[in-house]
């Protein structure tokens, strides 16, 4: 399966989302997502699976439960493709605090002038 079309479905982001800060047990993921999408424990379940099987995921077991983590070598290869397209937003986020910093000025200058007075 294409990184995007892994990526494509929001529940697989929330997951994913969800394992950032590090490994957490299936059943904690899941209570999550099933609270967040109002989707079945089996449907988590194989969300989890697509992510495991596209390499997204590993899960260990600790005795009975199953603990989850992301792997971050897809997300390097979405992260080096995405690369090529940034000068397109980067220069728009330049501008963007250009805009700001310019803005901020001119209301210290405004606050200043009418505190003069």
């Amino acid at each position: 399966m294409h990184a995007f079309d892994v990526l494509g479905d929001p529940v697989r982001r929330r997951i994913l989302e969800l394992l950032a800060p590090g490994e957490q047990a299936s059943g904690e993921v899941s209570a999550v997502i099933r609270e967040e999408f109002g989707i079945s424990q089996p449907a988590v379940s194989q969300h989890l699976r697509v992510l495991r099987e596209s390499g997204f995921t590993s899960v260990r077991a600790e005795g009975t439960r199953r603990l989850y983590a992301v792997e971050s070598g897809p997300l390097r290869e979405v992260d080096a493709w995405l690369e090529r397209f940034r000068g397109f937003w980067e220069q728009r986020l330049d501008a963007l605090g250009t805009e700001l910093a310019r803005g901020k000025r001119e209301r210290r200058r405004r606050e200043e002038a009418s505190g003069d007075e």
